[in-house]
């Protein structure tokens, strides 16, 4: 597959490429970027071995590129108030107690789920319904697992305002992915 055929399958690739890196820099950055995973698998296409998929290779690949773009932009992430997430919809999850008021709708089998193209596509939806910030955190920590620290380093913001907003982000996401995918194949 180290021919023609390759070339035209790593072709075919690009515009879910350029859809992930779009999710993550929020910049004109993605079309370059997965240009640029495109040519480094094209200059090594022995390092693809065929134990993953290629778009599974491809987005390890990528997700290095989106690292070293978003180290270089060094971008501030100031929050104005409506940038921040409304946060009056997470009361009705809790008890005053702090208990959840409803047990999450029942996931079923995370890695069957992980196998399903829609569900990605959902995924997609509900990390669009974020703010550029809480996407932008929860992306580093947990797409392309940054630490803490480097987060905060890299976008010059407290700890704590990092946990917040990963918080917000992760409770939005469990929200609209109830609602939005889990509750409707219940």
């Amino acid at each position: 597959m180290k021919d023609l055929n390759f070339e035209q399958a790593l072709v075919a690739e690009r515009a879910t490429l350029v859809k992930f890196a779009r999710l993550h820099l929020q910049s004109d950055a993605a079309e370059d970027v997965a240009q640029e995973t495109i040519m480094a698998a094209l200059q090594n296409p022995s390092g693809y071995s065929g134990k993953s998929s290629l778009r599974t290779w491809l987005v390890g690949i990528l997700k290095h590129k989106i690292v070293d773009v978003i180290r270089k932009e060094k971008k501030y992430v100031q929050l104005t108030p409506q940038e921040a997430g409304d946060t009056s919809d997470f009361d009705v999850l809790f008890q005053r107690d702090g208990h959840w008021a409803e047990a999450p709708v029942d996931w079923g089998n995370p890695d069957a789920t992980l196998q399903e193209a829609q569900f990605f596509d959902i995924m997609d939806f509900c990390l669009n319904k974020l703010t550029p910030a809480m996407a932008r955190v929860f992306s580093m920590r947990e797409i392309f697992e940054f630490e803490i620290k480097e987060i905060c380093k890299e976008l010059k913001i407290s700890a704590s305002n990092c946990s917040v907003l990963l918080y917000r982000a992760r409770m939005q996401l469990r929200l609209c992915l109830d609602h939005n995918w889990f509750a409707v194949r219940a």
